[in-house]
């Protein structure tokens, strides 16, 4: 038998590696904010240490909503019942509601009914939802109710000042500070037209984006100040850079041990854009053609 040459095992070999890593197709990668790779079982002890972790995500990225409940669960085994969520995705007013719903006291039918649920909520957030509810765990409305950040994007933060006590139960302590050289909401002023001489409209849009992120920030903190670990779900605008959200709770709580997540989108998986480096703690990084949920 003619024996087969050492280089031609080799190119045989390297041939049929070549084949499967081509096959190999991961649904995402996570990433340090230096660009490192870096497993989720070491992510994941270092949230375990933070009192507060932001996990900013693209609203119709199905990976990102199951990696949210994936980290749901593994720091409620370690925070136990000193633990709670909070969701962009509601609003603070239907928190009486929403706690309705997770004591069992009120229908989940009712529930979704009247807290103005966002259309994917039951492909998204539900699943969230419910974790918190089998788990008796508190599950936080942050947001600011949509109707006062129109106010304030039609007339300014001074729309909020003849607003009734019941009212400011609802929103973030005024007066709302509002550092327009924060690198997210410069982006908003270019984006809406800002001009050299000032652009009232783009300033009350990002003013009404400052509300939301200060309000966000009040009630995650309300969790804080009551003992407990939040685990908290946002868009990526809110909290990338770390600003948004985590400035604001920052400014009340300086010691505060914060840590941020943001979702990504890349064609190539194997290494992290210099564009997306510091965006947070931790990068997730999905797919460019991966499904949407709507």
């Amino acid at each position: 038998m003619k024996k087969i040459k050492p280089a031609l095992i080799l190119f045989l070999m390297m041939t049929t590696l070549t084949a499967f890593a081509q096959k190999d197709k991961p649904a995402y990668q996570l990433f340090t904010k230096s660009g490192k790779s870096i497993k989720y079982s070491k992510m994941l002890d270092e949230l375990k240490e933070a009192d507060v972790v932001l996990f900013g995500e693209q609203h119709n990225d199905p990976i990102a909503h199951w990696l949210q409940l994936e980290v749901a669960k593994d720091l409620h085994k370690r925070h136990g019942q000193n633990f709670a969520l909070g969701a962009e995705m509601f609003e603070s007013d239907v928190q009486l509601v929403l706690n309705e719903y997770l004591s069992g006291q009120v229908p989940e039918s009712n529930f979704e009914q009247e807290s103005r649920i966002w259309t994917n909520y039951k492909t998204d957030y539900k699943p969230l939802v419910r974790y918190a509810k089998d788990n008796k765990l508190p599950f936080i409305a942050t947001n600011v109710p949509r109707r006062y950040a129109a106010a304030v994007s039609a007339g300014s933060l001074t729309a909020l000042d003849n607003m009734s006590l019941e009212a400011k139960k609802y929103i973030a302590p005024l007066p709302v500070k509002v550092d327009m050289e924060l690198h997210g909401y410069k982006n908003m002023l270019a984006m809406f037209g800002n001009s050299t001489h000032g652009n009232t409209k783009s300033q009350n849009i990002v003013q009404a984006q400052a509300l939301k992120d200060a309000t966000m920030a009040h009630f995650i903190l309300g969790q804080v100040n009551a003992g407990k670990k939040v685990l908290h779900f946002n868009g990526a605008y809110h909290s990338d850079n770390f600003e948004g959200i985590g400035w604001y709770l920052k400014q009340s709580k300086p010691q505060l041990k914060m840590l941020t997540i943001t979702t990504v989108l890349q064609e190539d998986l194997e290494k992290l854009l210099d564009e997306h480096k510091n965006k947070a703690d931790f990068i997730l990084v999905v797919p460019a053609s991966m499904t949407r949920t709507y």
